[in-house]
């Protein structure tokens, strides 16, 4: 019960750092990015290393880390934007798309079979998304784009962990793609910077604060529960964007919604149990959470208490 509240109070957490993401949707996305790094990721993996005490960053599979890093940049950004320009559920919608990809790209990276069960979740994930966003020439924007390509980003930067993870560095899995975000947004917000009043420059530190708060509540959430029992908690997240979609941004919540998050919730929750009762290679179990942008995968002694 521990962790699981702990994974609640994370997810929580996270949600609130979307919901401050869209209040500064005034700023460039790579200036908020590149202040959530100096302000949450940056102090969280510094402390992970000393932790850890590990200091061979070397990494096994050069190419490999790169395009990890690379892949969760690209996930990080258009995540952000995507927050910008839609309402909260539909985002959250389209990135909890993310394990339905995973499970495709299974089958030629890591070599899983796909039965008919895990074909069926994935389809009715897919009808959860269609039912919330209704998608037609009128409706669709570039924000679904974005927020798509978040979830392939991020199902690539799974898998990659997830096929590598047992044999590069924990620090390098952390490090590599922080390195990258802040140069990304770095060099990029030298173009596109704006002056920002007290304000919102705290509101930038919060982003970081907030961030680093959740993911010190994940970790503590996998300390303390099987990930089995974990994982399931982050669609607590599409609650929470009704809430916070409502109250702070007075995004209106339908019957469509409602239905479509249920959906694409029980989706989720059969693919995850699937995982833990039969599946052996556990591609989303031992991916620690979608949101995290630095950290490592479950260990697979960690993840062997999820077995019945």
């Amino acid at each position: 019960m521990k962790g699981i509240l702990f994974a609640l109070g994370g997810f929580a957490v996270f949600s609130l750092h979307d919901v401050v993401i869209k209040l500064l949707a005034n700023y460039s996305v790579f200036q908020i990015v590149f202040f959530a790094m100096l302000f949450g990721y940056v102090p969280f993996s510094i402390g992970r290393l000393f932790d850890r005490r590990e200091i061979a960053l070397r990494p096994v599979h050069p190419l490999l880390v790169l395009l990890r890093s690379v892949l969760v940049t690209t996930s990080l950004c258009c995540a952000a934007l995507a927050f910008s320009l839609l309402p909260m559920v539909q985002v959250y919608v389209l990135i909890f798309m993310t394990p339905l990809i995973i499970s495709v790209l299974a089958i030629p990276v890591l070599g899983e079979k796909i039965h008919r069960f895990r074909w069926m979740t994935i389809l009715l994930g897919l009808v959860g998304i269609v039912i919330v966003l209704r998608p037609s020439p009128d409706t669709l924007q570039a924000g679904h784009l974005f927020a798509l390509i978040a979830a392939f980003a991020s199902a690539g930067a799974a898998i990659i962990s997830r096929k590598i993870g047992h044999v590069e560095n924990t620090a390098t899995l952390m490090l590599a793609p922080m390195i990258m975000n802040i140069l990304v947004s770095g060099s990029i917000l030298y173009f596109v910077y704006q002056p920002m009043p007290v304000d919102d420059l705290a509101l930038m530190f919060l982003i970081g604060a907030l961030a680093l708060v959740a993911h010190l509540l994940l970790l503590a959430a996998y300390r303390n529960a099987p990930a089995s029992l974990v994982a399931p908690m982050q669609y607590s997240q599409l609650l929470w964007a009704l809430v916070y979609g409502f109250f702070f941004f007075g995004e209106q919540i339908d019957s469509f919604i409602v239905l479509g998050s249920l959906v694409t919730i029980l989706s989720g929750l059969l693919m995850i149990w699937r995982e833990t009762r039969v599946s052996t290679i556990k591609p989303i179990l031992r991916t620690r959470n979608i949101r995290m942008v630095s950290a490592a995968p479950v260990p697979g002694s960690e993840q062997d208490k999820t077995q019945p």
